[in-house]
Parts: C-alpha cells; structure tokens; sequence
C-alpha cells in the first residue's frame, strides 16, 4: 500500500512514521513539509538514521495521484479542500484535523472562524472513534481523527451516555495535556524557561473542542447535553489526564459495573483501581480508565488518561487505518510501547 503522509515534520507526522516503520506492506511514497521542502528526513531528524525511512525526502507540495491512503497532518482550513480533492478521486484519507469532525457546519463559523465550504462532505466523514464509530468506519472514504481531549474525554463519558446514566443536561471536564499538543509552532509560552514548573488553563469558555465533544454526545444518546470545558497546559512533552463529573443516580458498584461491562472486550482500554498515571500510557495506543463517585455529592468522578500524540492522534489514526485494511486493530500496535525513539 502506498502511503503519503502530508504535514510530516509535525510531532503527529512524526509518530506515524514511528509506528508505519514496522508495516512491512506499507509503502511511504511521498513525505511533505513546506519548511523542509528538498531536506532528507534524517538530515533533520537524526533518529531515523538507518529505519527504512532514512532516505525519504520532503517534498513541498502534496501528490494527489501517488498514494492509496493518505494521512493528512494539516491545519483545518487548508484540509477541506484537500480531503474533498481526494475524495473526488477516491482515496483514502485520515485527517488528523478538525476539518470534519463534527456534523455541524454552523460549530465550525462560531469556534473555527471560517465557512466549511464542503458541508456535504461532512457526512461522508466518519468520526474515527473506534471504541464508539467502528461500525462506520469499516467502509468510510473519510475518517475525521478525534482531538486528543474529545479522545481522553468520551472515552471517559462513553458507558455513561450510552447507557443514559446521566442526571441533568451538563458534564464538567478539566483536562490536562503535554505541551505537545499544541504543536511544533514556537510560542513565547511553550518556551522552555517559560514552560518548565508551570501549569495553566486556557480557553475555559469557548474552547473549540466542545461542539466536537457535544455532538458525538449528542449522536449516542440523543440527548443535548452541555459540556463545561477547561484545558490545562502540564510541563511535560507528552501524556495528557482528562476528569470527568457529572450527576448519576448509579452508585459506584454500579458504575465500575457498566465500565467494565461496556468495554471488556476494547482491546485498548484499561480500566484500573487506582487514578491513572501519563507515564503508563506514553507511547502506547492505550487509554487508562478510573471510575468512582463521590457520595456525597452525587457527582461521579471518571479519570481517563492517555498519551496525547499516541490515542490522542496518530497511534489511533492508525488503529482507524487498520481497521480501513481489514486488519485487527491492535496489529502492530499493541507492542509499540517503549519501542522505536519516542518524539518529542
């Protein structure tokens, strides 16, 4: 299979390539980077230095007639157009961005700032949750990747909302990620001296993640319920822990019950009895869950943990390409942890 991947100098580009390295039927035919154009991978990124991808170089421009599957590692405006390109000439595309995550066209005008230009492709698109959507994905000509929070975060409020366990029409969500995820762009505020022994919260209004997290919520239960949603920024590369409450009329027993029901046979998720930890999910595909409620408030308490550049992006973009394949979807992915150069 030939693959492109567009955007390959970003840190979700780059743990693709780590993962693909072990694919022996895939073929990556074309790597692009408007900032590295005519540089050879391993000239900028040493540890690919004797990988079978050593001698890829970075093209500027992407080759919309040379792959089979294309993973696109773009900002969302410019993917609209790409992904309705080729579409139109039936390739496959896995799209790290948010160009097609959510049914509504209108959430992209209030929290993108831009028109989607293609709302009619928005339903062609499957969100590449697999845990929830894997039925849609199978056949999909589009998987819209889910962002790291929504990842960490429905995976967390899945059985509840599936199962309608939920008292009232609101979830509050704190969640915090590595400083990876907001990419290789540098910013005075993910600077070193600026970073190191910090800790913040951005966006807690408005962030764009909600209408994302809404309307996957809305799709399993059919209710519209509200997301309270504040994302914190942690002085580490990569991971990222996502807390969840909301009022259940379940008790813990119960809940523990459901959780391990729903999910005893998701091959990624890990139910523990203890809160989870980022550094047992770094580098893994895997998603850690601890479920609990306080009685005393009614309010259950569900801690997710995940590694944002791994389930949060690219380790589950390829679990979605797996399952486009035919494959099972922990081919190649189940023992990924630890191994290869783990980048940033």
């Amino acid at each position: 299979m030939n693959i492109v991947i567009a955007g390959a100098s970003g840190y979700t580009g780059l743990e693709l390539l780590r993962i693909l390295s072990v694919y022996d039927e895939v073929n990556i035919v074309q790597i692009t980077s408007r900032q590295y154009a005519g540089k050879k991978l391993v000239d900028i990124f040493p540890h690919f230095k004797k990988s079978r991808f050593e001698n890829l170089i970075f093209d500027g421009e992407i080759d919309l007639e040379i792959g089979d599957f294309y993973f696109l590692c773009l900002p969302h405006e410019p993917s609209v157009e790409l992904v309705y390109k080729l579409y139109k000439k039936n390739k496959k595309v896995i799209d790290l961005s948010a160009a097609y995550r959510i049914k509504n066209e209108q959430a992209y005008r209030d929290y993108y700032r831009f028109e989607h230009k293609r709302k009619d492709l928005l339903k062609q698109a499957s969100y590449g949750l697999p845990e929830i959507f894997r039925d849609s994905i199978k056949n999909s000509p589009i998987v819209a990747n889910p962002g790291c929070y929504p990842t960490a975060s429905l995976l967390a409020l899945y059985p509840s909302i599936k199962e309608k366990c939920i008292d009232g029409d609101s979830i509050i969500i704190n969640a915090l990620s590595g400083i990876s995820g907001a990419g290789r762009k540098l910013r005075e505020s993910f600077h070193f001296p600026e970073a190191y022994g910090n800790a913040y919260a951005y966006n807690p209004i408005n962030h764009r993640h909600i209408p994302e997290m809404e309307d996957v919520i809305y799709r399993v239960s059919k209710n519209k319920i509200k997301i309270n949603f504040t994302p914190h920024i942690l002085p580490v590369s990569r991971g990222m822990i996502s807390t969840v409450k909301f009022y259940t009329p379940l008790k813990k027993s119960q809940l523990v019950e459901l959780y391990n029901e729903i999910y005893k046979k998701e091959i990624f998720i890990r139910i523990c009895d203890k809160p989870p930890k980022i550094r047992n999910v770094v580098g893994s595909n895997f998603c850690d869950i601890y479920v609990d409620k306080d009685e005393r408030t009614g309010l259950a308490v569900i801690i997710s943990a995940i590694d944002n550049l791994g389930k949060g992006a690219s380790s589950q973009a390829v679990q979605n390409f797996n399952i486009l394949i035919g494959k099972k979807e922990d081919y190649n992915l189940s023992n990924i942890v630890n191994t290869g150069i783990l980048y940033p």
